[in-house]
């Protein structure tokens, strides 16, 4: 019989929803997990009684809905949140809407620049992942590429969640080209595994295995069309979304309503049939970084190392003398395109805390400007 503990509930968050949602709670509140999110419509597995789980349909309420500050306020994949279901005059729980009153503080967060031109806040792609699944396509075109890697390792590292690079597509590469891209993918993912896998033909899935424990949680992030529904497939045939009749996710081109693009269009957790949980998210188009201090030590941890012996601490590794960075590139034992590729990082994440710095006083402004309005009108209204 299943519980909340299969579906990642650990003593941690008892201890905080002991600690801290008992202190709040009404009738008959109690947790659940959000295995899927289309829009503001949220799925949860929540306990039912002392008989398992049960899948039910929730939205927020119009408390947190007015709480709520920024989009990543609001609950997504992998959440775990306080559910208010309704109670009738004897205390039993009755028919009627569910609601979401409620967010437990996330372990780790997947975050990216919400999309817009002009978006200064955080978007929560996933939450309270273990293993984050860094996948490419080995199938040619631009599906792994260097610059892309050291991106989507950012992100990764940001998230708090372990990376693990994931070449798929391995049988469709020649030995050499395998080669090449394993060893380029393991020079930069310093601290992270890199794996060559095709989830066609099941070549290296196998080595996946010790990210799989019953309760872990997985989530997959990569380009549209480097095969992430193919890998969910592999990594569990007969897997199920509860709630969803036992189905899966296919691959894109097999979707017939979807004229053979390579997509998955909400977000979902899916259990394996060894009880771990993965978070297939929408593809991406564009990777735009999220960081909240613009640290890129993790990611570029060669570089991080030889900056430890430049003669000033706050070099830029451009011109300044006595740069061990730059002394590095001349004599050959860093590529000049890494540096290249570690200044573009830090101008658009130095450009991304820029802008929010301006909104953020544009913001004040308004506030400040609205408030003085109102105090007038106040004093208008009291001497008449």
């Amino acid at each position: 019989m299943e519980s909340l503990d299969d579906w990642g509930w650990d003593p941690s968050f008892q201890t905080e929803w002991d600690q801290r949602i008992d202190a709040e709670r009404g009738a008959l509140w109690m947790p659940g997990r959000v295995i899927r999110h289309q829009h503001h419509i949220y799925d949860l597995v929540v306990p039912r009684g002392g008989d398992g789980v049960a899948v039910v349909r929730a939205g927020v309420s119009g408390r947190f809905d007015h709480e709520a500050e920024s989009p990543e306020d609001y609950p997504t994949v992998g959440d775990w949140v306080a559910v208010e279901v309704p109670s009738a005059s004897d205390g039993a729980a009755a028919e009627g809407p569910v609601r979401i009153v409620g967010l437990l503080k996330r372990r780790s967060a997947i975050r990216r620049l919400a999309a817009g031109g002009g978006a200064t806040t955080a978007q929560v792609i996933a939450s309270n992942i273990d293993t984050l699944f860094l996948v490419f396509g080995l199938d040619g075109g631009r599906n792994f590429l260097i610059s892309l890697l050291e991106r989507a390792l950012t992100v990764a590292w940001e998230s708090g969640a372990q990376p693990v690079v994931l070449l798929n597509k391995a049988d469709l590469a020649d030995p050499d080209e395998r080669e090449s891209a394993r060893e380029e993918a393991e020079a930069i993912s310093i601290g992270a595994p890199v794996h060559l896998i095709s989830a066609r033909s099941g070549e290296g899935i196998e080595t996946l295995a010790p990210y799989l424990a019953s309760g872990a949680t997985i989530a997959l992030l990569g380009k549209s069309g480097v095969g992430k529904s193919a890998l969910v497939n592999a990594l569990g045939e007969g897997a199920t979304a509860a709630g969803a009749g036992g189905a899966i996710a296919r691959e894109g081109g097999l979707r017939g309503d979807l004229q053979g693009r390579h997509t998955t269009t909400h977000k979902e957790l899916y259990r394996l049939p060894g009880g771990a949980l993965i978070a297939d998210v929408p593809g991406l188009r564009e990777l735009a970084l999220w960081s909240e201090d613009g640290d890129l030590d993790q990611t570029f941890a060669d570089i991080a190392e030889l900056a430890e012996t430049c003669r000033f601490r706050d070099c830029r590794h451009e011109s300044e003398p006595g740069c061990a960075v730059r002394a590095a590139v001349e004599e050959g034992r860093l590529d000049p395109e890494r540096l290249e590729r570690y200044h573009a990082l830090q101008r658009e994440i130095a450009y991304l805390e820029s802008r929010r710095d301006t909104q953020g006083r544009q913001d004040s402004k308004a506030r400040w400007k609205t408030i003085s309005k109102a105090i007038k009108t106040y004093y208008k209204e009291r001497d008449r």
